[in-house]
């Protein structure tokens, strides 16, 4: 298939390394294929050790300098990268959709919202800020600072290409900090995109620096800047397991960690909930990209007082959504990212049927002109505990209603969840939304609102969602140290 973009030089198939665009040094290429049919239109550099350590060493060479450089001289060349992308937005977006598989539409506003990242660390480099603390005894002085960590690393997933990279880059620069990424193996056209054009925007060579690798040498890359004691940080949004193997092979140089990680999602409907808002929140949290989302509901549970009436109404929505190819334009739901991806989605519904789940709509694979990777937008009503959709991340466009009797009922079963990135729930009680706010153990809560990401607000999990923060001021500090000054003899 052809990719055809208004500016090609967008796109890269080449690591980016020291401001140099080169290859592999083994010369190993990686396919980039389509997702709605598995074939390959493009290739990129298959990494491994040897040229991950070469870009440690362009962005350790490159950080005193970048880290010396006032905020506003940073500001100003994020700035110029912001608006460059915002100008190639189109050509980004058609990448997107060809190597990831989201509708255009939704792709487009995937480039929005990863540059409002940008856009914001942008502005907050200029009020990075210490303190000056009381002194206990006279003639002293005491300062505190903020400093960049270092060089850091990032590890991106597939389902948000630019956003996902965008909201970890941006905040590294903005803090001074210089960078290795490594993009997913599915999607690595988008993030060399995104380095093409800080490149173009000024960003200093060494700065930032993109590998990119297949699932069978990611563990090399990823292995060599955990090994490397000038990686000071490592920021990753990828799987619990994946997470907890950064966490502790990291330990034996102690870096910082960023981990935004698996989730299970509960999303609530209350009996005094409004049912057209709470259907309209659903539709945009768990049908936004397939579902492939890391923070959309996994576990709908509805008050049998509202039950059949909001699954009628969610159910004429979710029959109606349009499936095909995402480069359409009137696609709602584009083709999973894998034939694996279409296997688990397939897996969960059998296996929920199985144990007396019943399909209102949906459920079943869908094969369009484009390609065999669609599933169709499903809704299944009597979910159970039992059901492996339950425990397990479906990372796909269903939708399973369980029935609840009352708020002590569902908080237990919302909470009974290894994870704790995201919830949400519906009500119009005000003590009642106060009252499950604090009980839900989960880093966000989307209350009366399907849509909670933004780039002021800190995004990232509790339990074994990960820590650390993206976006926000506390994303910034996730990239700093703070290092007290202590001077004496000033009496």
């Amino acid at each position: 298939m052809a990719l055809n973009l208004a500016e090609p030089a967008l796109l890269r198939t080449q690591n980016l390394i020291d401001d140099q665009w080169r290859d592999a040094g083994l010369g190993a290429r990686l396919s980039v294929s389509d997702p709605a049919t598995g074939e390959a239109f493009a290739s990129v550099p298959d990494s491994d050790a040897g040229d991950a350590r070469l870009a440690v060493d362009a962005a350790a060479a490159a950080f005193p300098a970048w880290s010396r450089r006032t905020a506003r001289e940073r500001a100003q060349l994020i700035k110029r990268w912001h608006a460059l992308i915002l100008q190639h937005q189109e050509d980004l977006a058609r990448i997107i959709s060809t190597e990831q598989g989201k509708p255009l539409k939704e792709a487009r506003g995937e480039v929005q919202y990863g540059a409002s990242y940008v856009e914001w660390f942008a502005e907050e480099a200029t009020r990075i800020c210490g303190d000056i603390v009381a002194e206990a005894v006279p003639g002293r002085k005491l300062l505190v600072l903020k400093e960049p960590v270092g060089v850091v690393a990032g590890i991106t997933p597939w389902n948000f290409p630019l956003a996902m990279i965008a909201r970890k880059i941006a905040p590294a620069l903005a803090a001074g900090c210089t960078v290795v990424a490594k993009p997913a193996e599915d999607t690595p056209l988008t993030a060399l995109a995104l380095a093409w054009l800080a490149q173009q925007a000024g960003i200093p060579a060494g700065v930032l620096n993109m590998v990119t690798a297949s699932r069978e040498h990611t563990p090399g890359v990823v292995d060599a800047w955990l090994l490397d004691s000038r990686v000071r940080k490592i920021t990753f949004t990828g799987s619990t397991p994946v997470g907890k193997h950064l966490a502790r092979e990291s330990a034996a140089t102690l870096k910082k960690l960023s981990l935004e990680l698996g989730g299970n999602a509960p999303f609530i409907v209350f009996e005094d909930a409004d049912l057209d808002a709470a259907v309209d929140g659903l539709m945009a949290s768990k049908f936004r990209n397939g579902g492939q989302t890391c923070v959309c509901p996994n576990r709908v549970y509805v008050h049998e007082a509202v039950h059949d009436d909001f699954v009628e109404r969610l159910a004429q929505r979710v029959g109606a959504l349009h499936v095909g190819p995402a480069t359409e334009e009137a696609a709602q739901i584009g083709p999973m990212i894998n034939a694996r991806a279409v296997d688990k989605i397939a897996r969960h519904v059998e296996d929920a049927v199985a144990r007396g789940a019943r399909v209102v709509t949906g459920g079943k694979r869908v094969r369009t002109e484009d390609g065999p990777h669609y599933y169709a937008p499903t809704v299944l009503v009597d979910a159970t505990p039992a059901m492996e959709l339950s425990c397990e991340e479906t990372f796909g466009p269903v939708a399973p209603i369980f029935r609840f009797r009352d708020e002590a009922e569902v908080i237990r079963d919302a909470n009974d969840t290894p994870f704790g990135l995201a919830a949400y729930f519906y009500s119009n009680d005000t003590r009642r939304i106060w009252r499950v706010a604090q009980a839900l153990e989960t880093g966000m809560v989307g209350i009366n609102e399907g849509a909670i990401a933004a780039e002021a607000a800190p995004f990232g999990g509790v339990k074994e969602s990960g820590y650390g923060r993206e976006g926000s001021r506390h994303g910034l500090d996730d990239y700093m140290h703070t290092k007290y000054l202590c001077q004496g003899q000033l009496g």
